[in-house]
């Protein structure tokens, strides 16, 4: 790191800290994502001076905040923007879009007023539901992070909709285990003794 002669008189740790927020928040690397905060210093080295410049130069260590999507991850977010086309999906740090035939296995449309409602299903998604969804598409350059998500498999989709999904296998296991039940309630069919013949 660059220490100008300038803030030699300040706290070397806090200049540092400030310069390391400046230069790499916010910077997308292949390796490690989307830096999202440089959060401590581990160890500053020994300043060295180079002819022709008055600054100090630091080889220093520190932690970062960050975040690298991967491929097939669930994450949840929240959804800002319903289009014609899709979902646009806050996940904390980063939007991403869950294309329209990536919602749910139905046709949805776009019903002009900020929700996606599906054709047979009548399942609505609205902007501000809360949703589960897998990655499915990752685009890393260095100006961007461009996710495609997915809600077509059993547990992902809006909150709502995993709700009454759960409920429905409660349910069901309910119902299998009363049956269960019913099979070792009822009586054992007596055995008959066969008389012997003389």
């Amino acid at each position: 790191m660059r220490v100008d002669p300038s803030r030699f008189g300040e706290s070397l740790e806090e200049v540092v800290l400030e310069i390391c927020r400046e230069n790499y928040e916010g910077i997308i690397n292949p390796d490690l994502g989307l830096i999202i905060a440089v959060t401590g210093i581990e160890d500053i080295g020994v300043g060295k001076l180079i002819p022709g410049d008055g600054a100090a130069y630091h080889d220093v260590i520190f932690n970062i905040l960050s975040y690298k999507p991967e491929d097939h991850e669930i994450v949840e977010g929240e959804v800002v923007e319903a289009t014609d086309f899709g979902l646009f999906v806050r996940l904390g740090c980063i939007d991403a879009l869950i294309h329209v035939s990536q919602v749910y296995d139905d046709f949805f449309s776009y019903d002009g007023k900020h929700a996606l409602q599906g054709r047979e299903s009548s399942k609505i998604i609205r902007v501000g539901d809360q949703i589960r969804a897998r990655v499915i598409a990752i685009s890393l350059t260095k100006n961007a992070i461009r996710m495609g998500l997915s809600m077509r498999q059993q547990g992902l989709g809006a909150k709502t909709w995993i709700e009454e999904w759960v409920k429905g296998l409660e349910t069901e296991k309910e119902g299998k285990e009363g049956e269960e039940a019913k099979e070792k309630v009822k009586p054992k069919p007596k055995k008959r003794r066969r008389k012997r013949r003389k």
